[in-house]
């Protein structure tokens, strides 16, 4: 058999058993997977991109009759039905009578459930088709929101919906670090929607999950929920504190039990003092740049974040700050778990791993392995006693030193 000549000749192919299967919903499975394709190769506006794609693959099969193309041309436009053309399929005479379930579904229950630290929330949608045999089984929409990165980083549907919420209740029941609850449908909605319009725009999807797979499929069902009428829990993030806001914070946290704790109101030399001031700095600098500029939600993912990449790659710290910043890193830890009321189970963990990371910073310090051009640059001029603050210094610096420049094969 010749291979298929267009992208809508291969689709036709893959789907050429589509009127065969049991139900409409592993019709729907189906096509959101060869969709997925399209979403997994775009370049950018990968929404856009499957959109544009079904109103094309539309157009390109206006004239097919068998069952399976006239199949696969409903299934698309219910799972796109904002494509061109799909207002106007009509159902095929030759189509399996469950094609008239197809889409024909409602919701039966919305939740979310997260980790305590804020560091990410997943949102569960239970949903049931009109008529169960045609139909399908019940099954659910499980989409994780990452607020780290601020993307929806996977969706998934699966059946059955029974046994995924029961599965997620006894998860949640047993660890003192995770909560679950009823949610309100128009803010799960929003609160899933915006963030996939970021992830829809990622050069880069996440390497693991059913995203791509799964994505037309989720996207249809969490679009028959309501729009929100209660305030999202997460709104978008707003400015980073204000200096006056930081220093405050600052003052807080020096005055805090933790602060105690790990010595630091003991510190009062000058050279110990600077850098305590810019490992603080750096805590505050760090949180102005994630999607929620908090820098009070602390977690082991973003300590993580922040001993054992950002500070390679943003900070040129001296042998003092690189003494200071694991101390210092350990009692805003501890500080900020207790101003933000977690469990003490919570503070525990973070603080244990946070002494594991210990060891690997030291070493990456050492190494320099994660430092950034630029912050290997500026680490160069200070280590030969130029001051990357001196225009004047560092011009004589490059004028002094452009054979090394020219020869040096990075």
């Amino acid at each position: 058999m010749p291979a298929p000549q267009t992208p809508y000749e291969a689709v036709l192919h893959a789907a050429r058993d589509v009127a065969k299967l049991d139900c409409a919903l592993d019709a729907e499975m189906l096509g959101t997977a060869l969709l997925g394709s399209v979403y997994a190769v775009a370049e950018t506006d990968r929404a856009t991109a499957v959109r544009d794609f079904v109103g094309q693959f539309l157009g390109a099969t206006t004239r097919r009759r068998t069952a399976a193309a006239t199949t696969i041309r409903e299934v698309f436009a219910r799972l796109v039905p904002d494509a061109d053309g799909a207002a106007t399929v009509r159902h095929g005479t030759t189509a399996p009578p469950w094609t008239e379930q197809l889409g024909r579904v409602h919701p039966t229950g919305c939740y979310a459930y997260g980790d305590v630290y804020g560091d990410q929330t997943s949102y569960l949608v239970t949903f049931a088709y009109e008529d169960t045999t045609a139909g399908g089984p019940d099954h659910a929409v499980v989409a994780l929101v990452d607020h780290n990165i601020g993307i929806t980083k996977d969706l998934y549907v699966g059946s059955s919906a029974e046994r995924i919420l029961g599965q997620v209740r006894e998860m949640c029941g047993g660890d003192d670090l995770t909560w679950f609850r009823e949610e309100d449908p128009g803010r799960l909605r929003h609160e899933v929607g915006r963030h996939l319009e970021i992830t829809d725009q990622l050069s880069e999807l996440p390497a693991d999950g059913s995203l791509s797979t799964d994505r037309a499929l989720a996207a249809s069902r969490l679009a028959l929920l309501p729009a929100p009428n209660t305030p999202p829990l997460h709104e978008p993030a707003g400015p980073e504190l204000s200096a006056a806001e930081r220093e405050r914070l600052i003052r807080d946290f020096l005055a805090s039990p933790e602060a105690v704790r790990f010595g630091l109101d003991a510190v009062h030399a000058d050279d110990e003092l600077a850098s305590l001031h810019f490992c603080l700095s750096l805590i505050t600098d760090h949180a102005a740049g994630l999607p929620d500029p908090d820098p009070l939600r602390w977690s082991p993912a973003v300590a993580g974040l922040f001993l054992l990449d950002w500070v390679h790659r943003r900070a040129v710290l001296d042998m003092d700050d690189a003494a200071m910043l694991p101390r210092v890193t350990r009692a805003w830890s501890a500080y900020a778990t207790r101003r933000r009321g977690l469990p003490t189970a919570a503070a525990q963990q973070t603080d244990s791993v946070l002494e594991d990371m210990i060891p690997e910073f030291a070493r990456l310090y050492a190494t320099g392995e994660r430092r950034s051009p630029a912050t290997a640059a500026v680490a160069q001029l200070i280590s030969e006693g130029v001051d990357p603050n001196d225009a004047e210094a560092i011009d004589a610096w490059i004028d002094n030193n452009r054979h090394r420049l020219r020869d040096d094969p990075s």
